[in-house]
C-alpha cells in the first residue's frame, strides 16, 4: 500500500525512454521509433502513450516579447494497457510528421514530446529534439531564392493566428536582397504550406521607401503586400532556374 502511494506522487513509478529510428527528418515523411517503459516498485494502469510534436514560437504582447511552446500535432500511439512491477516493455510506434512542422533553422527547435498518461499517479515523460529539413520541392524554392540573390537574414515562428492555419503561429524566413532587388525591396519574408502534391508559398513583400508618400506608407506598414504562390510537384521538377524566373515575374510586380 506504502508503495503504492508512493507511485501515486512520483515516487518508484514508471519511467520511459523514446528511441527515434533517425534524428532528422522532412516535413510529411514518416517517424519511426519504440517508447522503452520500465515498470516501478507496483503494478500501474497505463490509459495511453501520446507523442506530441512540439516547436517554439515568439508572442508579443505589451511591446513585450516572450517565447511560447507550440505544438504542431499529436499522437496516441498504445490502447490501455496494465504495466506490472518492474515489467520491461517497449511499445513501437509510427506517425507522420505534420507537413507544417518548422525547419529547425534559425531559433526554431522541434522536439518529440512522450508522455505516459497513468491512471491515479504522475506522468513521467521523454523529450527527444529533432532536425527537421526542407523537402526537395522545398529544397528547390530555397534555391530560386537564392538565384534572385536573396540571402537568409532569420528564421523564427511568430504567433500568427490568421496565417498559422490551424495553428498559432507560422514560421517566417526572412531574405536580404543582395542582387537583382536590391534598392527596391527592404526584405522577403517567405511562409511555406507544403503538400504531398504541391509547395504553396505565402510571400511578404517590403518595399523600400522612396519619396515622402512612400516613408509615410512604411511607417504604417503600407508598404508591404502578401502574396499567395502555388508549385506543384511537376512545375518544381523543372528546377531552381525556372522557379526563379516565376518568383521573379511575382515580386517585381510589387516590388
Amino acid at each position: 500500500m506504502f508503495n503504492r502511494f508512493l507511485a501515486s506522487i512520483g515516487i518508484g513509478s514508471a519511467k520511459i525512454d523514446t528511441l527515434l529510428e533517425k534524428p532528422r527528418y522532412s516535413p510529411g515523411e514518416e517517424v519511426r521509433g519504440v517508447v522503452r517503459i520500465q515498470g516501478g516498485n507496483v503494478e500501474q494502469q497505463i490509459e495511453t502513450i501520446q507523442l506530441s510534436v512540439m516547436t517554439e514560437y515568439i508572442r508579443e504582447s505589451n511591446d513585450n516579447k516572450y517565447t511560447q511552446r507550440g505544438e504542431v500535432g499529436r499522437f496516441h500511439v498504445s490502447a490501455p494497457f496494465t504495466l506490472k512491477a518492474g515489467e520491461q516493455r517497449e511499445v513501437p510506434f509510427s506517425f507522420r510528421l505534420p507537413h507544417q512542422t518548422p525547419l529547425t533553422i534559425g531559433r526554431a527547435p522541434v522536439w518529440v514530446k512522450t508522455e505516459l498518461d497513468v491512471r491515479g499517479g504522475v506522468d513521467p515523460g521523454d523529450n527527444d529534439r529533432i532536425e527537421v529539413v526542407p523537402t526537395a520541392p522545398m529544397n528547390t524554392v530555397l534555391e530560386a531564392v537564392n538565384v534572385l540573390g536573396f540571402r537568409l537574414r532569420k528564421a523564427e515562428c511568430e504567433y500568427s493566428s490568421r496565417l498559422g492555419r490551424g495553428m498559432p503561429f507560422v514560421q517566417e524566413l526572412e531574405f536580404v536582397p543582395t542582387t537583382q532587388f536590391r534598392g527596391r525591396l527592404d526584405e522577403l519574408e517567405l511562409m511555406f504550406y507544403p503538400s504531398d502534391r504541391e509547395v504553396e508559398l505565402v510571400l511578404q513583400i517590403d518595399r523600400r521607401a522612396r519619396g515622402l508618400s512612400s516613408f509615410f506608407a512604411e511607417a504604417m506598414d503600407m508598404d508591404e503586400s502578401f502574396v499567395r504562390v502555388r508549385f506543384t510537384n511537376e512545375q518544381l521538377a523543372a528546377g531552381p532556374n525556372a522557379i526563379a524566373q516565376q518568383l521573379s515575374d511575382v515580386i517585381g510586380r510589387y516590388a
